[in-house]
């Protein structure tokens, strides 16, 4: 019995898979085991083809091919390779696949093809040590090259797949490994990408100042932050230029990134920037949170997660998030199984101040009564708007007003923020740190904890909020390139709670 080593996707995560065959005597026939989906069950069709094609005889003897271990579901056309060269090379004694992972989906004349689950099925075996060696077609080896710590081996076809294995001098189908072209900064020996190109930009919006260094600030420091105000006051169009702002990336989360694309079935890019995802009011629990598939909370790990007409989201939606707004963390519990996600991303969130919208208004008249309005913010709780660390209550834009910063000017700010928290040993940004970095990184004096301990008072703040505040203060410390949280960070941070 020969061995050859390939994975398969489950939920997030690769499961490696040995496929295995047999040839014994009786009836000619051909069958693959192990709990396959239909694509695996379909791929005897492609690799008899590519055989007999390449003028390979089949084998007249009874062929099981095993996938193990049995009772996890295997999905995926790249078990077409590996399967292929179990049996082309049956007779060969002296083969041996051990030292392989192998991947890839034939064609009928026996090209070898790219599929969709092979950069994420690679990445994550590789996050865990788990490959060394890896044997592909040219445009996966194209993608999978960004991986670190792996060597690549490149074939196009099956005939250049048998003759790699009969071969000795193995090097000669190594591929070289690409790097990615992009600005990037070194600190305490790593390296950070970032793109400088702003697409959308802060110099678009008039006016607005207030909420534009509240956007700075969460951009620095990854900090939750809700915008409040009338329609047309431009809570969507910050929301939306907060992406091209954002600190610079490590290599882990530009490939996370990508692998996020692969398993929607798009090309990765591997451009150093975040992603942005904006569901619609009307998506159901189970397409944020996840269920059966990846929710929308998942998908943007190391990303920004945008809910615009916030109290228009379901309140089964927004209790569910406060799970992984405070731990970063979400386990989603199914029939036999749970599944741990990181959540890691950046809730941005934008809401009118009543239901018709123009109760700050000064242009137009509220329609809302007492009742509406209450029925309106009732629908965010107050455990949920605790997890919320910059609020913003934003104006009526006047067409006279100028702009009088960009996002290259921003960026900046943000760059050199982000390089003072990368300096101090900080693994998380501000806004992500625990009660124990809290307590290591936002130091405050006799003075500041005075000034916290009657705003606790004041505002009836709890524990919850007041690590809130002392993350802000750092960020906005950080923006002033300030070592110690002083008086005025901190002044400056308490005007950002939600009264």
């Amino acid at each position: 019995m020969k061995i050859i080593k390939s994975a398969t996707f489950n939920e997030i995560e690769a499961q490696e898979v040995h496929v295995e065959s047999t040839f014994t005597k009786g009836l000619p026939s051909f069958t693959i085991v192990g709990l396959v989906s239909s694509a695996i069950t379909e791929s005897k069709d492609r690799v008899k083809s590519a055989l007999l094609t390449n003028e390979f005889k089949f084998p007249p003897k009874k062929i099981t091919i095993n996938l193990s271990p049995s009772e996890i579901k295997k999905s995926g056309t790249h078990f077409d390779l590996p399967i292929a060269l179990l049996i082309s090379l049956y007779e060969e004694k002296k083969i041996d696949f051990k030292n392989f992972h192998i991947f890839g989906e034939l064609s009928l004349n026996g090209e070898i093809k790219d599929s969709s689950h092979i950069f994420p099925i690679i990445l994550s075996l590789a996050k865990n040590a788990l490959v060394k060696n890896v044997l592909v077609c040219e445009k996966s080896a194209k993608k999978i090259s960004k991986i670190p710590n792996i060597n690549i081996f490149c074939v196009k076809n099956l005939m250049q797949a048998i003759e790699f294995f009969k071969s000795e001098e193995k090097d000669r189908f190594l591929y070289q490994k690409d790097e990615l072209e992009y600005e990037k900064i070194n600190i305490n020996g790593e390296e950070f990408y970032f793109l400088n190109e702003y697409i959308l930009d802060f110099k678009d919006i008039k006016g607005q100042e207030n909420a534009k260094n509240a956007a700075l600030i969460s951009a620095a420091g990854n900090h939750n932050i809700l915008f409040e105000g009338s329609p047309g006051c431009g809570k969507t169009m910050i929301s939306r230029r907060l992406p091209y702002i954002m600190t610079p990336m490590s290599l882990d989360e530009i490939l996370e990134n990508a692998k996020m694309q692969a398993l929607e079935l798009k090309e990765p890019d591997f451009k150093p920037l975040r992603i942005f995802r904006s569901p619609h009011n009307t998506s159901t629990k189970a397409s944020i949170i996840g269920g059966t598939a990846l929710g929308e909370v998942a998908l943007c790990n190391n990303g920004i997660l945008f809910f615009d007409e916030l109290p228009h989201f379901s309140q089964s939606i927004l209790e569910a998030l406060r799970e992984p707004l405070e731990d970063h963390k979400l386990l989603v519990s199914r029939v036999n199984k749970k599944v741990l996600y990181d959540t890691k991303f950046l809730f941005v969130s934008a809401m009118n101040p009543c239901p018709c919208g123009n109760m700050l208004s000064v242009k137009n008249d509220c329609r809302c009564n007492e009742l509406d309005i209450k029925r309106y913010k009732n629908r965010l709780s107050e455990p949920f708007l605790d997890r919320i660390d910059l609020y913003i209550v934003m104006n009526e834009s006047n067409l006279e007003e100028i702009s009088t910063i960009s996002s290259k000017q921003i960026h900046d700010k943000v760059i050199d923020a982000f390089k003072m928290q990368k300096l101090r040993g900080q693994k998380e940004l501000n806004g992500k740190l625990n009660d124990e970095d809290i307590a290591k990184y936002c130091r405050i004096n006799k003075e500041c904890q005075d000034i916290i301990e009657k705003a606790t008072q004041t505002f009836n703040l709890s524990f919850r909020s007041i690590n809130k505040v002392l993350k802000v203060a750092r960020t906005i410390a950080d923006l002033n390139s300030s070592l110690n949280i002083e008086k005025n960070h901190l002044m400056q941070s308490l005007s950002y709670r939600r009264r």
